[in-house]
This record gives structure tokens, sequence and C-alpha cells, in this order.
């Protein structure tokens, strides 16, 4: 897949966190195009019949998105009714959804009702657009995007595919990683982390199963933090090293890690022996939560080499 599917993230997005207290009730959205009418295939190879735009619940999103992925790719659309710049966005897609007929799913996530499939996805702010081929996801963008660039990443992922020869010429995920995959999906951190870490074992290096495990790893430590505990660590001493490495963690689980890898560098420059080491595994292990596509690991790696030596 082309680099810059994975790597559109634009201002517009507005954080889960917080977010409204109160939303209003869900407003609905207009109906979608039947099977066989301009929104859907007729039964054409490669597209999709039936609905092209649709609405999955973690119920419904193995069947709904993994399984159809397999055949058509799938675009997740995860909203929620609180959130202005998805009233922007979603418009667009079910508009390109219904032009495309049938060459690609939209599938419409509300975060608030799902919240365990917004963790699992990794969504940090919304609107937050993720296109799923073969079960796995290959591209994704945040923010009010215009019209024109929705377009133009779009045309890239189903060229990508096109290459590929559709969405099913993908290899079948191993065992293990389907297995991760859909714990992850269900929001069940604890089985995705032992299927992960069996991939690994039979697969020492895994790329996928190692970047899914230092993701599960991180979502289960901010899970577990006590934000009192943090403040009280951190009025006594500001570069408490424990306290340090959990607001790092919350900072790039709030959608900012070049704050947090800038954190943990300074603390790195500020500690010495085993108390250094455990901040420079943990921001490695950050690094290897977000993966290289992310814009922020390559600087924060040339200044962690810069502290360290």
């Amino acid at each position: 897949m082309p680099e810059s599917l994975g790597g559109l993230r634009l201002a517009g997005a507005v954080p889960l966190d917080p977010k409204p207290a109160a939303p209003p009730p869900p407003a609905g959205r207009p109906g979608t195009p039947p099977a066989g009418g301009p929104g859907g295939s007729g039964g054409q190879p490669g597209v999709a019949t039936g609905p092209v735009v649709i609405d999955v619940t973690e119920a419904t999103f193995t069947t709904e998105v993994v399984d159809r992925s397999m055949e058509v790719p799938v675009v997740l659309d995860f909203w929620a009714e609180w959130c202005g710049p998805c009233k922007q966005l979603s418009p667009v897609l079910e508009r390109l959804a219904v032009a495309d007929g049938g060459r690609w799913i939209l599938a419409k996530i509300d975060v608030d009702a799902n919240p365990g499939l917004a963790q699992a996805a990794q969504v940090q702010g919304i609107p937050a657009v993720k296109a799923v081929v073969g079960g796995r996801i290959v591209g994704e963008f945040t923010g009010a995007v215009p019209e024109r660039e929705v377009r133009s990443w779009l045309d890239q992922l189903l060229s990508a595919v096109g290459e590929l020869g559709g969405a099913a010429a993908g290899a079948e995920p191993p065992p293990h990683l389907a297995a991760a995959q859909d714990a992850m999906a269900q929001g069940d951190l604890d089985t995705a982390a032992e299927a992960f870490r069996a991939q690994l074992a039979e697969s020492p290096g895994d790329p996928e199963a190692t970047l899914g495990l230092a993701r599960v790893e991180l979502l289960r430590r901010v899970g577990g933090y006590d934000t009192a505990w943090l403040r009280e660590r951190l009025a006594t001493d500001p570069f408490d090293v424990e306290a340090g490495l959990a607001v790092a963690d919350l900072t790039v689980a709030q959608g900012d890690p070049a704050t947090a890898f800038g954190r943990l560098v300074e603390l790195i420059r500020r500690t010495s022996g085993d108390d250094r080491e455990k901040v420079r595994a943990h921001l490695v292990g950050l690094f290897q939560a977000l993966g290289d596509d992310e814009p922020a690991v390559a600087p924060a790696r040339r200044a962690l080499a810069a502290a360290l030596f």
C-alpha cells in the first residue's frame, strides 16, 4: 500500500477525551441505496452487493467489516453526534460511496455506542477514517478533510487494491494474528496480547505482531493509571520517573506523541543508571507501538541518540 494512505493526519479532528458530557440523541441519517441501484453492484465481481453505507456495532463488526473486507475494501467512519467536523465529513463519504457504486463499503461506527471498537482501532480523535482490506487496516486519515483530498485518498486505495487483484488476493493472516485481531475488535486486550505473543514465539520479530503487542500493552497501561496518584507524584518531583512514564503514555493516547517523546528525552537527560535505561526502554516501546509511519518517531529517535551519546 502507498505510504501516503497511512500518513494523512490533518487538522480538524476532535479529541475523544474530553468530549461533551451529555451528547444529544442521535439524529439519524438518510437511508442507503438498495442492491442493484446507484449504490449497489447488481452482482458484479469485485463490487459490493446491497447497501454501500452501513452502520456497524461491536456485535456486527466481524461480519460486516472483517468478512466483507475479504471481497471489497471497507472504509470505517468513526463519528459521534456531538462532533461538528464529523457532520462535515460524513456526508462527503456517503456521497462518494454511492458514486463509486459498490467498489467499496462505508461502515459508520458511533464511538459513543461502540467505545471498544474505537479503542481497538487506536482512534484518538474524530472524525477518523480507516480503510480495511483483507481484514487489516491499510490506511487512515483524521479530521474533516476536503472532498478532493478524500477522493484522492480513495483513488489511491482502490488503485492499490486493483494492483493486488482485489481485496481477497492477500493471504489469510496467520491464525494467531487473526485471533489477536478478533480479540482487539471485541476490546479483549488480554487475549489479544496472548495471541500476539504466540505469534512472536512461532515467528520471532514478526513486524505485525511486534507492533500489535506494543499497542496492546500501551492500551492496558493507560487503562490502569490513577491520575490522582500521578498529580501527587509530579507535585512532589516533576522528574519522577514512574510518573513521567505514565504521563508519556497518556499523552500518546491523547494524540500528542511528539510532546510525549520530548518529555521522555528530557527525562533521559536528567537521569542515569537504571532509571535512564528504564526511560529509554519505555520510549523505544512507544516507538514500536506507533510504528515508523508516525511522523513524530524519526525526529524523536534522533533526539534520543543525541541525549544518550
